[in-house]
């Protein structure tokens, strides 16, 4: 007799668990912006900014791993594009760090703590924005990177990749359990470079 097969529901909710996660902001000393070539998690931040949430924004990215250059080609890298979009929201440039360097998540958060270091900044609590499906890893790095900081995971919402709808199209499915994929392969890279040097 064929055992009977679990109701996919109970998938979807396990990978939504694992993969999402959303926090409410709170006032913090900067907002987080890892790289990206997508307009909501920048717009959201600059929104959180307006509120008063935090003084500083710190956008971070060169371009992907991979790739030659950054895939909007008016721009040299996401944090110049996404510091242009900022100012379009009203953010003075007198509120922005930058990080131009990283290739990936991990790159984006362990470089932002360089610059937040070299700029004498003393990161307590810091928001985090991204794309909803990033939200679990994207926070992970960053806490890694300030482990003494409380980094508040505060995602955009965005059409077909949000954890009540991902699994209902075939583009959110592969975008999601891409990342949960990701989950795996990329944290086992980063966690191997912790142990070797004592962190974990």
């Amino acid at each position: 007799m064929n055992a009977k097969i679990r109701e996919p529901d109970s998938f979807f909710r396990a990978v939504t668990e694992l993969v999402f996660l959303r926090e409410e902001p709170a006032e913090a000393d900067v907002i987080f912006i890892p790289g990206s070539s997508h307009a909501e998690p920048v717009r959201l931040a600059a929104a959180l900014w307006r509120r008063g949430c935090a003084p500083r924004l710190l956008p971070s990215g060169r371009f992907a791993a991979g790739a030659e250059r950054f895939r909007l080609p008016e721009w040299e890298t996401e944090c110049a594009w996404m510091c242009e979009l900022l100012a379009a929201e009203g953010v003075p440039a007198a509120a922005l760090m930058r990080e131009e360097q990283a290739r990936c998540t991990w790159d984006n958060a362990r470089l932002s703590r360089e610059v937040c270091d070299a700029a004498g900044l003393e990161v307590r609590r810091a928001l985090l924005c991204c794309r909803p499906f990033h939200a679990r890893r994207a926070k992970l790095y960053y806490q890694w990177a300030f482990p003494e900081a409380e980094i508040r995971c505060v995602p955009c919402r965005e059409e077909g990749v949000n954890a009540e709808d991902w699994h209902r199209t075939e583009a959110g499915r592969r975008r999601v359990l891409g990342e949960l994929r990701r989950l795996g392969d990329q944290i086992n890279v980063q966690l191997e470079e912790l142990i070797a040097h004592g962190r974990a």
